[in-house]
């Protein structure tokens, strides 16, 4: 028999799926794919800072990565792919949790968790709402399409630089940003510590649990320098 065939011998198959459906796998599966997603927001991140190069710059970036079709529309699908196992397998447990509290505490008192963690579920809802808006604002054009792959005058491709200040000049895309950055760079801070306890990568000596905040804060920081320095004025349109 080839061994490649047993990976999909109903055995194997039937293994996996109990496997994920369990607590504990699906806590595997979701500390791995959000791993992965939280270094694909530290990439996208570090090219955004980018926009301190100048628009010869942010723009050269924004066509190297609209040019590479072969790289674009497989990472954009397994990025979606990603998104959705994680958050499917948030919300069975969450289900899970609730269904194993048969009856209610006449005081609750959460030991040993903070509000960050208690509230995953409804800042997931929200993150998940704010990446929905993202797409819609940057990559699909709906939210000021008159900004939107609008050619550059001097390069011949698209001039995301001005896309990106017009953007952020309107206070309320800003504030809406800053409120939906924070609530990501919480979320996948303290997945990040939680992820090291679920993969069982978490040992006495290291300071795990400092890890999340130090996450979260330079996720924060990172993201937003842009932007603001966009409404202070000291990222400007090109010429102005």
């Amino acid at each position: 028999m080839n061994r490649g065939c047993l990976w999909w011998h109903p055995t194997t198959v039937s293994w996996v799926s109990r496997y994920i459906r369990s607590s504990i796998g699906a806590k595997h599966v979701m500390a791995v794919t959000g791993l992965l997603l939280l270094l694909f927001a530290i990439i996208h991140m570090l090219g955004h800072l980018q926009m301190f190069g100048g628009p010869f710059m942010y723009n050269r970036y924004a066509h190297f990565l609209q040019d590479l079709w072969e790289v674009k529309w497989p990472a954009r699908v397994g990025l979606l792919g990603l998104l959705i196992v994680h958050v499917v397998l948030a919300l069975g447990l969450w289900a899970k949790n609730r269904a194993a509290r048969s009856t209610k505490y006449a005081v609750y008192r959460p030991v040993r968790s903070s509000w960050v963690g208690r509230s995953m579920a409804l800042s997931g809802t929200i993150v998940l709402a704010f990446l929905i808006f993202h797409i819609l604002h940057f990559t699909l054009g709906q939210v000021q399409g008159e900004h939107w792959h609008v050619m550059d005058p001097k390069q011949p491709w698209f001039d995301a630089y001005s896309m990106y200040v017009y953007g952020f000049q309107n206070v309320g895309i800003y504030v809406a940003y800053l409120l939906g950055i924070g609530l990501l760079s919480l979320h996948l801070g303290h997945g990040a510590s939680s992820w090291l306890q679920s993969l069982g990568w978490r040992h006495p000596k290291y300071p795990a649990d400092k890890i999340g905040p130090a996450v979260s804060v330079f996720l924060f920081v990172g993201y937003m320098i842009p932007p603001t320095a966009v409404l202070l004025g000291i990222l400007k349109l090109p010429g102005a």
